[in-house]
């Protein structure tokens, strides 16, 4: 790290030190001096209570692991019984409301796609960004939507085959979101705005209008030749994009060269899961990009196609209503952060005492300072409308530890002069302590939350790691299908929707993880909205733009106001526990279940290790690209530990399938030029290493979390690289 600069009693990072002195505090009308003294007092305050949440952790799983090795036959009752005697089990308390104020239209009423980018890529950042908007004939053509069938190949140039099944499946689109009296839009000739009404003509020279006159909300260019009709369905917009003059438009009867879809609502940018941050370069890196999305003057460079290219930040849109009056639509998505969790220390920052901070709160400090420019008015363009910033944080283990975060929340607010609540919080379900206290941890942030969800791979990984003595785990895949999970995913709808979200925060879902299976994604994902989440994940702007057609299909509120007539407590379904009754899994399951997860932990750690890679398309066993992150990590390497704790398989076992699997990824990354490989290299690969350490010590990680093996090793492979 070299030497610190010593400010008060803290001592800081040269780098982070002069970025936030010449970037972050300029403009924020903080004074500089005054800024120091305060985080210092904040982190005298707060990290003592920080450490203390931490050592609760390990007291209740030491509890919890006592007692299923003193009780194997695990009555239901004694079980439920001893979680409410030790604090697991929360007194749910009396009904509320939420009372959050000041959330965007984008959170509150819209239901649409999200998007979940590392945002130390400021390309990726950058295009998520702008993936409010997308062009459904670009996705349809160049995903599996369309089939390659009679002749309506993908590759090459463009192939009229295929465009005219993009086209007719767009139409289709039309015809069913807003329909056209007594026709199809297929029909359509000329599309016109006469007397604030969408007056469609047909080839026989009839015009007709839509059925719901009301979905039409506006357009681009004249009323009697527009370049764009904008259309609203469901709270979400759409463009038909008309330009004759284009190579589609000019095949088009209705000079039709696009459908553009509003798509990515908002946008998580990530510091945590996703990212690979693990020293103030990293931290700055990540810190610097998000003051750019803040200020709206991110750019980013690049190579492609053998050409220089720029991205930065799109403009919003404009339009003309029917009456005359012009306006805007936001041309970027709205953006959360998601800051780390509460486990992790940086050294980016030490206290008075020489020792790490929690990165928790270093997070909460500068990502609000740098979004306060955004509310300021400091930049091209501002991420709310209502004044707000929005913060994701994740893996917090019941209702103390999000009374933490509010506590945290109101000292940060109070350090940089904002009002009372302007710090939303998103409350990430992803452990089981906050899913069986879902309701009394949204009572404790009842006046700033604005987001909560569900997702499968860490809740499962902490499903795992919580229960680890009481049983073998059932498969890694017939987890899905648990009676746990399923009562979880209802469970996070139904307390949202009792506790008020409905008009007022984000219930949402977790990622579509298989990019290049985007006509799977369409029969499925659909179920994420009628199932009451408002919105859910998506591992691409193309995700994003193709997940919006089911926003059109489903009126998410309806389905919300069914579900919120039948509410039903879900807690005992929650706490059954996914372990293998009398498992008689052959040899041959057992070890397909290994090399499942071996593969699966070196192909996404030999990225995060060696380059610094946090989420990336891995290929799995099959050669099928997952988009991963973290969490992957965590699944597999708890489920590899607890059947090696329970005895289902052996150490020699498991080392032998990681140095087989080692060869299988290799192979798979044979066409990175910046990879380094594993097999015949076990004992000096940092990443072969990094893999072992997450399996065979994975018993004893807090949680089962991943990030102390994952920050040493990585420290250690940047240092061999010095």
């Amino acid at each position: 790290m070299g030497e610190y600069v010593k400010i008060g009693n803290l001592q800081v990072a040269p780098v982070l030190f002069e970025f936030i002195n010449k970037d972050g505090l300029p403009g924020s009308e903080l004074n500089q001096e005054q800024f120091w003294v305060d985080f210092e007092k904040l982190v005298h305050d707060m990290s003592p209570k920080n450490k203390k949440m931490l050592a609760r952790r390990d007291e209740i799983q030491t509890k919890i692991n006592r007692w299923h090795r003193e009780n194997k036959e695990r009555d239901f009752a004694k079980y439920k019984s001893f979680l409410q005697e030790i604090g697991y089990l929360e007194p749910e308390g009396e009904d509320f409301h939420i009372t959050t104020e000041g959330v965007d239209d984008e959170i509150a009423f819209q239901a649409g796609p999200q998007l979940v980018v590392p945002v130390d890529n400021a390309r990726y950042a950058i295009n998520a960004s702008n993936a409010r908007w997308g062009s459904l004939y670009n996705a349809l053509y160049g995903t599996d939507v369309i089939s390659e069938k009679k002749g309506a190949y993908r590759e090459g140039s463009y192939n009229e085959v295929r465009g005219g099944e993009v086209i007719s499946f767009a139409k289709d689109f039309l015809d069913q979101v807003t329909p056209l009296k007594d026709h199809s839009h297929k029909d359509a000739v000329k599309y016109a705005v006469v007397d604030g009404k969408l007056a469609v003509t047909l080839k026989d020279g009839e015009i007709t209008s839509l059925v719901e006159e009301s979905k039409l909300v506006g357009n681009q260019g004249e009323y009697e030749k527009p370049s764009a009709i904008l259309l609203k369905n469901n709270g979400l917009h759409f463009e038909i994009q008309i330009d004759r003059s284009h190579p589609i438009g000019k095949i088009d009867k209705a000079g039709v060269k696009d459908i553009l879809m509003e798509s990515t609502l908002t946008t998580i940018m990530d510091c945590e899961d996703s990212v690979a941050a693990v020293d103030a370069d990293d931290k700055v890196l990540v810190y610097r990009n998000w003051l750019g999305l803040m200020r709206g003057d991110l750019t980013v460079t690049f190579k492609k196609d053998n050409k220089m290219m720029t991205r930065t930040m799109n403009p919003d849109r404009l339009y003309r209503a029917p009456d005359g009056e012009d306006f805007s639509l936001p041309g970027r998505s709205l953006m959360f952060v998601r800051n780390v969790g509460h486990l992790m220390t940086t050294n980016a920052v030490l206290d008075a005492n020489g020792e790490e901070i929690p990165e928790g709160i270093m997070d909460t400090v500068i990502t609000s300072l740098l979004a306060k420019h955004s509310l300021l008015g400091n930049g091209k363009y501002q991420n709310s409308s209502k004044g707000s910033v929005y913060i994701v944080k994740p893996k917090m283990h019941g209702s103390e530890e999000v009374a933490f975060a509010n506590e945290l929340f109101d000292r940060v607010e109070d350090m940089l002069g904002l009002r009372r609540n302007t710090l939303k919080i998103g409350v990430m379900d992803e452990e089981r302590r906050t899913s069986l206290n879902l309701k009394a941890c949204i009572r404790q942030v009842k006046e700033r939350v604005a987001f909560i969800n569900t997702g499968f791979l860490d809740r499962t990984g902490d499903e795992i790691h919580t229960s680890m003595e009481a049983g073998p785990m059932i498969l890694k895949n017939n987890m899905k299908g648990s009676k746990w999970l399923q009562g979880y995913e209802k469970s996070n709808v139904i307390v949202g929707l009792a506790t008020g979200f409905q008009g007022r925060a984000q219930i949402g879902k977790g990622m579509w993880a298989i990019p290049d299976m985007m006509a799977e994604m369409l029969t499925q994902k659909i179920g994420h909205l009628k199932a009451g989440a408002n919105t859910s994940w998506v591992p691409s702007p193309t995700a994003a733009t193709l997940h919006a057609l089911h926003y059109h299909q489903v009126d998410v509120k309806k389905v919300q106001d069914e579900l919120k007539k039948n509410p039903v407590n879900l807690r005992d379904d929650i706490l059954e526990i996914p372990v293998a009754q009398n498992p008689e899994w052959s040899p041959e399951e057992i070890q397909e279940e290994l090399d499942n997860n071996a593969q699966g932990i070196l192909g996404y750690v030999v990225r995060w290790v060696e380059q610094g890679i946090g989420c990336s398309k891995v290929p799995d066993i099959n050669n099928v690209g997952l988009m991963e992150d973290r969490a992957t990590l965590r699944i597999s390497s708890q489920h590899i530990a607890n059947w090696l704790h329970h005895g289902i398989c052996t150490k020699g076992q498991v080392l032998e399938t990681l140095q087989r699997m080692a060869k299988v990824v290799d192979e798979q990354n044979s066409g990175d030029s910046a990879y380094q490989c594993i097999a015949g290299n076990f004992d000096s690969s940092v990443a072969f290493q990094a893999a072992c350490d997450l399996v065979f010590q994975g018993y004893n990680q807090p949680s089962g979390y991943t990030e102390p093996i994952l920050h040493r090793r990585r420290i250690e492979a940047k240092k061999n690289k010095l």
